[in-house]
């Protein structure tokens, strides 16, 4: 399998290929796919486990008791369980939110699809969703998986993020330029 040298050049990138080689193999990527997705969302919904993956006080040993009760409670993969496992042996778990998305990068490139994050004042009707992917396949040549996010402080407009590039119509964003056009 071939990745393109920005993401495995990386720590994370590294640990994410060679856990997505070994899913790709026991023919589980979609599986670990997913439990990656929900550790992911865990990590960012729980400040407590966010602490705890990155406090370096933490034995190797309770954080590999800890991860394996996350795992349990998740209901993860054995594969994904050993991978934690590993992490928390190496003294890694810091870098996992970074794992969670070169993973999602590796498995998006090896189906042909990119990834793009949009941003928006409002939750998104689906029918938005559908017209924003269209233009956006019809823009990169690729199926565009989008991860829909709300945050209300860009007032309106999105902010559309695909791989290294950013397209931002926020009325935030507007309002700053002509903040900055006034002041001379």
């Amino acid at each position: 399998m071939e990745n393109s040298g920005g993401i495995t050049a990386s720590l994370q990138g590294r640990y994410a290929s060679a856990l997505f080689d070994l899913a790709s193999e026991q023919g589980k990527t979609s599986a670990v796919e997913g439990d990656l997705e929900k550790l992911g969302e865990a990590v960012a919904v729980s400040p407590d486990l966010a602490a705890l993956i990155r406090n370096p006080r933490v034995t190797r040993e309770a954080a590999a008791a800890a991860m394996g009760n996350l795992a349990t409670a998740l209901k993860l993969s054995p594969l994904t369980q050993n991978f934690l496992g590993v992490l928390a042996g190496n003294r890694r778990l810091a870098v996992l939110p970074n794992i969670v998305r070169a993973f999602a990068a590796i498995a998006a490139a090896q189906r042909g699809e990119v990834s793009a994050e949009v941003t928006s004042a409002h939750p998104l009707s689906d029918a938005q969703i559908k017209a924003l992917s269209a233009k956006l396949k019809e823009r990169e040549g690729k199926d565009v998986k989008l991860k829909a996010t709300v945050d209300p402080a860009i007032l309106g407009g999105l902010v559309v993020r695909v791989g290294s590039r950013q397209i931002d119509s926020s009325i935030r964003t507007r309002l700053n330029t002509l903040a900055n056009a006034m002041k001379g």
